[in-house]
């Protein structure tokens, strides 16, 4: 009898990226596809799915390697699991940036083996992924690699610090509420739509600044993620007592900005919560915060220096100082998960506010199921 082999998707715009990767999951045994429903789409991705359910399940369905699909019942990354019990497969097939810890203990939980794809496309076709396949958006994410909270003057008001960010390319769609900045992204869409206007982007981002902090706003977000965004590079925005940094610092070496790529892995965790709140037992003093400070000065060195081992201890205080101040971002199963991979990586934290998103990883070995970012360059 031939075994069962379970996959789970979008699988909106279908193309020949998806077809290789079900027939990949195919050769294991009888393919199950079980597809995220509009809803879904929309809670994780904060967009509308060009193909409705009804269109997606057809054309899925009409496939000759898928032996059964469906429209999953659930919500959110583990929608699949009512499904999956019920199908009881021999096999969870996913993509490297499908995996998360949830979907490995799960497997564990119900005796599933998980495995990953090799992303082999059929011979003479190119590697397809309906993010590129939508890229006429070219507005970047941007990854906070230290420092984070100290754009607020909660932290600032009391102490000098900085947030190192980078501005990455669109090469991944990232789920809402994961810390990449995904909110000020879509501000920067509804103003400039598909490109990042021309001029000065740090004037550029005062403007998108305002735009997701309009009059009235109560809890006003960082500038580090319009910054983040608009700003080409790598960038150490240094604050002392405000919303908007007193000087930045800006790196546009390709050298360095390699080595940011070559080093930095994201691991993708659930995405926060509805009605997380990272305020919650927060404990923020003079002493964390000086450590946050310095920490994230020893990891720009670091960086500067080209020295990973330097860098990544210093991202690993950073979050330990973060999480002294703000213990609600990084739940039990974060925990979890950097227990299990201290041992191989030099350093870690999480991304944006926490409580899910990203564990970002700083390693000189690559880091199976996570994720490499491309640096974005100067226009």
């Amino acid at each position: 009898m031939a075994k069962k082999v379970f996959v789970s998707g979008c699988y909106d715009m279908l193309h020949s990226g998806h077809v290789a990767f079900f027939q990949e999951a195919a050769k294991l045994g009888d393919l199950y596809v079980g597809l995220g429903s509009d809803s879904t789409i929309w809670e994780l991705k904060g967009r509308t799915t060009v193909n409705n359910n009804a269109e997606r399940l057809y054309m899925v369905k009409a496939l000759r390697c898928v032996k059964d699909a469906w429209i999953n019942s659930g919500s959110g990354v583990m929608d699949f699991e009512k499904e999956v019990i019920a199908l009881k497969p021999d096999i969870f097939f996913v993509n490297t940036d499908g995996f998360t810890p949830a979907k490995e203990e799960f497997c564990k939980k119900y005796g599933i083996q998980l495995v990953v794809s090799e992303r082999i496309p059929s011979e003479g076709l190119p590697v397809r992924s309906t993010t590129a396949l939508r890229q006429e958006c070219h507005i970047p994410y941007r990854v906070e690699l230290c420092g984070g909270w100290m754009d607020q003057p909660l932290l600032n008001d009391q102490y000098p610090g900085s947030v190192i960010t980078c501005s990455i390319e669109p090469d991944y769609e990232f789920n809402d509420r994961s810390g990449m900045a995904t909110s000020s992204r879509k501000k920067a869409v509804d103003l400039w739509k598909n490109n990042l206007p021309v001029g000065n982007p740090e004037e550029h981002a005062k403007t998108l600044f305002c735009v997701e902090n309009p009059p009235g706003t109560k809890n006003i977000s960082g500038s580090q993620d319009q910054l983040g965004i608009m700003m080409p590079g790598l960038n150490k925005l240094n604050y002392d007592k405000g919303f908007w940094p007193k000087s930045i610092d800006s790196v546009i070496d390709n050298d360095i900005l390699s080595f940011v790529e070559n080093h930095i892995w994201l691991f993708q965790l659930r995405p926060r919560e509805a009605g997380y709140d990272v305020y919650s037992n927060a404990n923020v003093t003079l002493d964390a915060i000086k450590e946050l400070s310095h920490s994230t000065e020893d990891a720009w060195q670091g960086i500067l220096n080209k020295d990973v081992k330097a860098w990544g201890e210093a991202t690993r205080r950073c979050f330990e100082a973060q999480l002294k101040m703000f213990p609600n971002m990084a739940p039990p199963s974060v925990h979890q998960t950097v227990a299990r991979m201290k041992d191989s990586v030099y350093g870690w934290k999480l991304s944006g506010a926490g409580g899910g998103g990203y564990l970002i990883l700083i390693s000189e070995k690559t880091i199976p199921y996570a994720i490499r970012v491309r640096a974005r360059r100067v226009d």
